[in-house]
């Protein structure tokens, strides 16, 4: 009897993440590519693995499961990675006393600090110390260059476990174990369905019914640092507090909700909130804006861009500000609330989805959770 055989659609994250998974327990796996490389949200982020934005329970410990198998993957594959955790720096009183409340919440569960203004100066001289107050500080926090970590995984994938790639290749048509591209057929014993934004191609009708959305971001890149100088742990102002579930515990969060509704209105209107990271090269990654719906509109809006360096600017001070590139990504997101998509909609079949804009940080962790389950 021969190995099992699988088929994943889709080489981003999910997609990478499950092959990993399935050929760890020595399946056959073949991945299809529409593009001639992933070119989509997995390409398009901060390349930041972020524990500390997961609310504790089952979403942190698949965080952390995949940030050990991120570290593992990295390490193996030759691909820079950084371990140096986040700040989110705090510039008002408020802000303060809900970082605060974190880290007591959080006691014997997670590694989290409070430091002081001097402390925080100390471990970033990034932070713009003007309005400072302190900052949460988190060790776990890990940073990849999704650009080439997406482009070289596949490579990895190939050497190590002997997974096989299709790209230029799109997928169209699914029945049962068997999968065409319109052209050429091919037969697994599993099909699985990582197809990130593209409602349409696959399954079109389940995405409709399963409150799927899209989630349009912007982004910024600015030049290589002089001297190579680092800004240390990746850096994130306030906003981030109302944006991640692993804030929500903080009796004051609500207060601080309410003051951002009131004095920032446009940065609530336009999803804004505002991170930085550093790539091995030194340059520096900064974001990000949501907008959602099905038929978002393709353009770049300039004035979110200004809003995000301009909020930038009150918590964060660089050697070099000069922009080399702006972007959007468009990512799946459940309007439910719900964290990711697991569905079999044939016998044999099983679509991977909406993770919203965790993927970098929970795919590994919930592929291991799918796999395990279906092959014990």
């Amino acid at each position: 009897m021969g190995k099992p055989s699988a088929i994943v659609i889709g080489a981003g994250i999910v997609g990478l993440a499950t092959a990993r998974s399935l050929a760890l327990r020595g399946v056959q796996v073949t991945v299809f590519e529409r593009h001639e490389k992933a070119v989509s949200a997995s390409i398009r982020n901060f390349g930041m693995v972020w524990p500390v934005g997961q609310p504790n329970g089952q979403l942190y410990q698949r965080a952390m499961r995949s940030r050990a198998i991120w570290k593992q993957v990295c390490t193996e594959a030759g691909l820079w990675h950084s371990e140096m955790g986040s700040l989110h720096v705090a510039n008002s009183a408020l802000e303060a006393q809900v970082m605060q409340e974190v880290v007591a919440v959080n006691q014997g569960i997670r590694p989290l600090e409070w430091l002081n203004a001097a402390e925080t100066l100390a471990k970033s001289d990034a932070v713009n110390a003007e309005q400072l107050h302190g900052a949460l500080y988190s060790p776990h926090e890990m940073i990849v260059e999704s650009r080439v970590a997406i482009a070289e995984l596949p490579k990895y994938l190939n050497q190590k476990y002997g997974v096989q790639f299709y790209f230029n290749t799109a997928i169209a048509e699914i029945d049962g174990g068997a999968v065409s591209n319109g052209h050429s057929r091919w037969q697994a014993d599993m099909v699985f369905v990582c197809s990130g934004a593209d409602f349409e191609t696959l399954y079109p009708q389940v995405f409709s019914a399963n409150h799927f959305t899209k989630c349009k971001l912007q982004m910024m890149r600015l030049v290589v640092q002089p001297g190579n100088w680092r800004i240390g742990p990746s850096l994130c102002g306030g906003l981030s507090l109302i944006h991640y579930k692993g804030f929500e515990a903080a009796p004051s969060l609500s207060a601080l909700r309410s003051h951002y509704h009131q004095h920032l209105p446009d940065y609530i209107k336009w999803g804004i909130h505002v991170m930085v990271s550093q790539n091995g090269e030194g340059e520096l990654t900064i974001g990000d804006s949501h907008e959602y719906g099905l038929g978002l509109d393709p353009f770049d809006k300039v004035f979110i861009n200004n809003l995000i360096v301009n909020y930038l600017k009150t918590f964060a001070q660089f050697k070099d500000w000069q922009v080399i590139e702006s972007w959007n990504g468009t990512y799946p997101k459940r309007t439910n609330g719900e964290t990711e998509f697991v569905h079999q909609p044939q016998p044999n079949v099983w679509i991977v989805n909406g993770l919203g804009g965790a993927g970098m940080t929970l795919s590994f962790g919930l592929a291991e959770e799918v796999v395990g389950g279906i092959l014990g």
